[in-house]
């Protein structure tokens, strides 16, 4: 397999600029016909908007205003207009929100991504992203088509069986959450069963350093890619391992929190990202991911900007197992109890797996009861932990993300 996905991936700045200056104003003129996702950049002249430099005079996304545009105008916002046919798929998030997914020739950009990991045909790739109404099961599947790689769409859980269908079938490489790998690992050794992955594609989750260490020990080379639902493929690790390359289907730039400000570089900001794709034209989407750009080029050859990856969050949104675990769901979950004064979710790590107790502020003493509804709000299981009344600081609070990342 080549080393490089395409040529996109070396082009000198000059050249990657020529083309930005053709595709960038033709993409903002596809937004502005769009109802709600658009309407912020009406009576501007997409014409003049030629560089990375002009998209700063623009107006920022958020993604609460596409789910204002989607309330008001259907379930694809502006998109209500067009053939709803010209989407293979329409996916759900936290909102919720919808938003459309394609089949076409790397339509997410993850290709790039798994080629940058080795993995090409001949590869087996064990999918344990979900396919279930979220998308990160079907990007990376598309992915590893553009690539020609073999997929088992193995989804979530399921331990036991994902570990038979892995030495069956001869897996040779992973796609999924950094945590997961190491369950299905530790399960095949505790059974005995020698498995053939070498190759780790992982993503929706922090990859901390000690965890690569042992995958790497293993035998397995790991890298990681930052995608969202939203945007597809944004950067990716290289064998170089020298911070994250922004992909060639997008813009991105650092602004200051709660701006639109791009910042200096170096400097740590929000995330905000303009998709080149015409099907589904975002211009600067705020991802309110933190992160910051890198100097100079990666070692590895592709010349794009690299950022220095996940760096936390813009507000108190934490990615916990993989899932966004947002301040209006902790406010949710006190509503459904009148006996909760407060509460405050914790996110931590328990070796290699991050783990969550919810500090719930109650005169109660079971915590039996908020079990479920943890579930129900935050979509995942922790660990509840009962504190009196005026016990929990009054600093606004509600997401405390103890979580080291160097």
């Amino acid at each position: 397999m080549s080393k490089y996905f395409d040529a996109l991936e070396t082009r000198s700045a000059d050249e990657r600029a020529t083309a930005l200056s053709v595709a960038l104003p033709e993409q903002i003129a596809r937004a502005q016909t769009l109802a709600g996702y658009g309407d912020s950049l009406k009576g501007v002249d997409a014409a003049i908007i030629t560089s990375v430099a002009d998209l700063a005079a623009l107006p920022v996304l958020r993604k609460s205003e596409i789910g204002k545009a989607q309330a008001a105008n259907g379930p694809l916002g502006g998109y209500a207009a067009l053939a709803t046919h010209k989407f293979a798929h329409i996916f759900q998030s936290p909102g919720p929100i919808y938003e459309p997914g394609g089949v076409g020739h790397d339509w997410w950009r993850m290709g790039r991504f798994l080629n940058a990991c080795g993995i090409g045909e001949g590869d087996i790739v064990q999918n344990c992203f979900g396919y279930h109404l979220t998308p990160a099961g079907m990007i990376f599947e598309n992915g590893a088509r553009a690539v020609g790689a073999t997929v088992v769409p193995a989804g979530v859980g399921q331990t036991e069986l994902q570990v038979r269908a892995a030495a069956d079938i001869g897996t040779t490489a992973y796609a999924g959450t950094p945590d997961y790998l190491k369950i299905i690992l530790d399960r095949a050794d505790a059974d005995g069963i020698k498995l053939k992955i070498t190759k780790a594609a992982v993503g929706g989750g922090a990859l901390f350093p000690s965890l690569r260490q042992e995958y790497t020990d293993r035998g397995i080379t790991c890298l990681q890619s930052y995608a969202t639902a939203d945007l597809g493929n944004v950067a990716y690790e290289s064998d170089a391992m020298e911070g994250m390359i922004v992909d060639e289907g997008v813009i991105v730039e650092i602004v200051r929190p709660g701006t639109g400000d791009p910042v200096a570089p170096g400097e740590v900001g929000e995330v905000v990202v303009t998709s080149l794709n015409p099907d589904y034209p975002l211009i600067r989407f705020a991802t309110g991911d933190l992160s910051a750009v890198m100097n100079g080029e990666s070692p590895c050859g592709r010349t794009n900007m690299r950022i220095k990856g996940w760096m936390g969050r813009a507000d108190q949104t934490a990615k916990i197992k993989g899932m966004f675990v947002r301040p209006e769901q902790v406010a949710d979950f006190v509503a459904k109890h009148s006996e909760v004064a407060k509460a405050r979710v914790i996110a931590t790590r328990e070796g290699e797996m991050d783990a969550m107790t919810v500090q719930v502020e109650t005169d109660a003493t079971d915590p039996a009861p908020f079990v479920k509804s943890v579930v129900e709000t935050l979509k995942l299981k922790g660990r509840i932990e009962i504190v009196a009344k005026g016990s929990l600081p009054n600093d606004g609070l509600v997401i405390d993300d103890q979580r080291v990342y160097d």
